[in-house]
């Protein structure tokens, strides 16, 4: 009984001084009324462009920077590939392979990966690109009034259905912008539904548990 009383009192006391208030409609609400949303970027291995295209990214870029009239946030996370799928799928080729030709390579091909992998993690990098709307500025608000909000209930700070809907368009509008800008660069991007941003968010504060533990889609969770 203490157990569960304690495990309880931990997960209360870490959901109140969480910044999210609520995460809907591709939206992250924070607690003190600003808005997210997240940009998935690809990536391009500079080094390999030749001098003329590389000087075009970097002018796009620069362009991207000047052209921005509002804050944005760049994050990039890295986790250790997971590779062991991969490793029994090719074990399972190799046990099938008919062509004894193509059985051995596979096989030296398996044997170098866990070899690779034995050397060292496979690191997996992801890029985002966090947009950010405030409707009014924070730097107006006094740290006491910042105080008093982290520890508002989020029931008590959701927005109005007709604000939230206005406040969303604008913060869409400004993340396809931003989208625009980045694809201009030769980079690919996809904003991020909910569903997508809560498994992000679930990954980043949860990296162990998330690998064993995957989530419930959120229209499963509705439907019930």
């Amino acid at each position: 009984m203490k157990n569960k009383l304690a495990t309880g009192k931990i997960s209360s006391a870490t959901q109140r001084y969480l910044d999210i208030a609520e995460i809907r409609e591709d939206v992250v609400v924070m607690k003190d009324g600003t808005m997210r949303a997240v940009v998935l970027v690809s990536s391009l291995n500079f080094a390999l462009k030749s001098e003329d295209e590389q000087n075009a990214i970097i002018a796009a870029y620069v362009s991207f920077l000047n052209n921005l009239e509002y804050p944005l946030q760049i994050v990039i996370q890295s986790r250790e590939f997971k590779i062991d799928p991969y490793l029994a799928m090719l074990d399972q080729k190799q046990r099938e392979q008919t062509n004894e030709l193509l059985r051995m390579q596979t096989a030296e091909y398996l044997s170098y990966i866990k070899e690779l992998i034995s050397l060292g993690k496979i690191m997996n990098k992801r890029f985002y690109v966090v947009v950010i709307y405030d409707p009014l500025s924070n730097k107006q608000k006094s740290f006491f009034s910042r105080m008093l909000e982290t520890f508002k209930p989020a029931t008590l700070i959701r927005l109005k259905e007709e604000k939230f809907r206005r406040r969303r368009a604008e913060l869409m509008a400004r993340a396809e912008t931003i989208s625009g800008g980045l694809t201009s660069m030769g980079l690919q991007t996809a904003i991020l539904d909910t569903q997508s941003v809560i498994e992000l968010l679930y990954n980043t504060y949860n990296p162990d548990t998330s690998q064993n533990q995957a989530l419930v889609e959120v229209e499963k969770l509705m439907g019930h």
